[in-house]
């Protein structure tokens, strides 16, 4: 047994209140980007809103025009405009968040994200105009592009190998918490007099975004971060030991080295990514955040309210409708929380994705039998979609929802890392950009289909997960490669006569 390793081939270390709190800190990143993507529902349904920017969009849902589809009264390309925008802004601002995040540390992405948050938020409560309005908008994208990229790594780097799978659920559980709090705010506002309620809705994500820009420039740095920033070993030993709680800390230490050493031989890392010895991260960099936007939580999360409404609910009861649905969310992801670290990535990847699939295709069938193009659900119906939309819920924020953010920030080695997160994110981006660019106009031409469409997607990614991904828990983040090297189908690609992997040489089988 090596200096500094446990019995079961773990490093030597505990959960420290000095990791705990930092990491939580940290973590606040996700209760923004569940804010803000979520709190766009409630406002697009409020008609004072939908009045001054939308007001195309009014006249349709008020019936003026008696002929349009349930399915099509908030289908506008612009209003759809006002949600995804934050998604494509997000996408580019990924890519030099890498940048930053590799040369100056994870702390000072956070940080830059953070302070741009703050932008976004004030410009966007302060709105007078449609310009105003979208310039806000992608400001937040900006930061949460930076936020995204930096955070999953800083959780997952912080964390003793044992828990990583917990204190990496921490970034989902605050995006599903983002999430309850803005359908709580929207709730809550919705019948302010005056019709301004809104604009506390857009502002109120200054909060947290306030919180974690004061904080960031106080969180520790990750020693992995350190060591790739520079030389100075004895600091980034000293830290490791810090977050740790022990001094034996060798065997972790030593591998930081040699993932960093590997790291700076390379010189252009969007070149060695595409390499054939990386070929199973690349694939669940692209497959694995696509796959979870098009389990149609989008869908959920951000039209959950126009949803309600469509189905025949009043604003208030659809954006009541959504606070239920956000305590399910923030609840089950507390209790997968939990369990990550002993049941495993894969088994709860399976049970999550069959409790996705069956509430989809049910909600499909009553859709289609019970409400038609014109029709109103009966309150028994009514009541029976909410209750299948929150087990559909429940299954992803037990599996997909958490697990897509853990398992993406874990499996990558060193050398790559930075700009595995970024393709993860952006793909991620640029995949919720299309389904909430095109859902509404997808619902108004699919109509009920649309569930079966999510459904089918449901179906596939549970294979792919069955097919192609391997168990990652207990495994340290340093020696994650031997999991590749042991499928029976990456191996392939990964093992070959003399072939350098994550700085050590491995010998052919």
């Amino acid at each position: 047994m090596g200096v500094g390793v446990t019995e079961v081939g773990q490093y030597n270390g505990k959960i420290t209140w000095f990791v705990l709190l930092s990491c939580v800190i940290a973590a606040t990143g996700g209760l923004i980007f569940g804010y803000v993507t979520a709190v766009t529902g409630g406002v697009t349904s409020m008609e004072a809103f939908l009045k001054k920017f939308y007001p195309g969009v009014y006249r349709k849902m008020n019936e003026e025009d008696r002929e349009t589809s349930n399915y099509c009264k908030f289908d506008s390309q612009l209003l759809t405009s006002f949600t995804s925008s934050i998604f494509i802004s997000g996408l580019i601002a990924t890519f030099f968040a890498s940048a930053v995040t590799k040369a100056f540390g994870r702390k000072a992405s956070i940080f830059i994200g953070g302070a741009v948050l703050i932008a976004g938020s004030a410009l966007g409560g302060a709105a007078e105009n449609l310009y105003m309005l979208m310039f806000g908008r992608l400001l937040l994208g900006v930061g949460v592009g930076f936020t995204n990229q930096s955070i999953p790594l800083y959780l997952s780097e912080m964390a003793p190998p044992k828990y990583r799978g917990a204190f990496n659920f921490g970034f989902q559980l605050c995006v599903a918490a983002g999430s309850l709090l803005a359908f709580l705010v929207n709730y809550g506002i919705e019948k302010i007099q005056g019709g301004w309620g809104w604009r506390i809705s857009l502002a109120m994500a200054g909060v947290p975004a306030s919180f974690l820009t004061i904080c960031a420039p106080f969180l520790p740095e990750t020693p992995n971060s350190l060591i790739q920033q520079g030389n100075d070993h004895a600091k980034a030993k000293k830290m490791l030991q810090k977050i740790r709680g022990t001094n034996d800390v060798e065997a972790e230490f030593d591998d930081l080295i040699s993932a960093s050493n590997a790291s700076k031989t390379i010189k252009h890392p969007f070149h060695k990514i595409l390499e054939r010895k990386y070929r199973p991260q690349l694939v669940m960099a692209v497959a694995i955040p696509l796959f979870q936007q098009v389990t149609g939580i989008s869908v959920i999360c951000f039209y959950a309210p126009i949803l309600f409404r469509s189905i025949g609910s009043g604003v208030s009861a659809s954006l009541l409708s959504s606070v239920a649905l956000g305590v399910v969310g923030t609840s089950t992801t507390l209790f997968s929380m939990f369990i990550v670290d002993k049941l495993g990535r894969r088994t709860i990847f399976h049970i999550g994705g069959i409790q996705m699939l069956i509430p989809q295709m049910l909600i499909g069938g009553i859709m289609a039998a019970k409400f038609g193009d014109h029709g109103e659900l009966s309150k028994g119906y009514s009541i029976l979609v909410l209750i299948l939309i929150c087990i559909y819920a429940a299954g992803f924020a037990f599996s997909w929802g958490p697990l897509a953010w853990l398992v993406t920030s874990e499996i990558f080695p060193l050398e790559i890392r930075s700009v595995a997160q970024s393709i993860n994110v952006a793909v991620g981006f640029l995949s919720t950009f299309i389904v909430a660019q095109t859902f509404l106009a997808m619902l108004c031409h699919f109509k009920s289909m649309i569930f079966f469409f999510f459904a089918a997607w449901v179906a596939l990614m549970t294979g792919f997960v069955y097919v192609l991904l391997p168990e990652t828990k207990d495994v340290p983040i340093e020696k994650m490669d031997k999991i590749w090297r042991e499928h029976k189908f990456w191996k392939r690609f990964v093992i070959g006569d003399g072939q350098e992997y994550g700085g050590s040489k491995i010998e052919g089988p």
